[in-house]
């Protein structure tokens, strides 16, 4: 199991403890956006697999398409998140919180259209189907009060992914407790 010492969040935006592994795929927000909202995700690859180096790959834009079939259908997809959450609870972060992720895509919060603007985006490493991991959880639960000291709108708007691309994506999934993160959800 992944020991992560979760301390606090650096001035320059990085989870003091997380592993970095900085993605090109991130710019800055638009002027004026404010963070209050988080939005949860889950990923796998190949899907239904875990472990390895793929995600890493895949945020960083070097994913050998050659080395699974899948690879080869998101070829040249340029994504990223601001965290992973591992199933063994390590943390990887991609893009620094105040800098704008590419993890939404085409979405709308309560009215407002490009969620990516406004949110921080957190990858479990998971299915829609496949029961999330107690470290993984507590991992998530260290997390959760840094993100909120640091942007204090986000208490009570943590959402999935599902529900920001309603029809288009289905992520977090129905294996995703969301009593776990009781007090920061909608």
């Amino acid at each position: 199991m992944a020991e992560q010492m979760c301390t606090g969040m650096a001035l320059d935006g990085w989870l003091v403890g997380a592993r970095r592994v900085e993605s090109p795929n991130q710019d800055d927000r638009p002027a004026g956006a404010e963070i209050d909202l988080v939005v949860i995700h889950n990923i796998s690859l190949p899907p239904g697999e875990f472990g390895g180096t793929w995600i890493d790959l895949l945020f960083t834009n070097a994913l050998p398409s050659e080395a699974h079939p899948y690879f080869e259908t998101i070829k040249g997809l340029r994504v990223s998140t601001h965290l992973l959450i591992r199933r063994d609870g390590e943390l990887v972060q991609y893009v620094p919180f105040h800098k704008r992720a590419w993890h939404a895509g085409v979405s709308q919060w309560n009215g407002r259209e490009r969620c990516n603007d406004y949110s921080i985006g957190i990858e479990l490493e998971g299915s829609d189907d496949i029961p999330y991991t107690d470290a993984q959880y507590a991992a998530l639960a260290k997390s959760i009060p840094i993100l909120v000291r640091a942007y204090p709108k986000i208490v009570n708007h943590f959402v999935g992914h599902n529900d920001i691309a309603p029809g288009r994506k289905t992520d977090p999934g129905s294996a995703f407790d969301w009593s776990r993160v009781i007090g920061f959800r909608k």
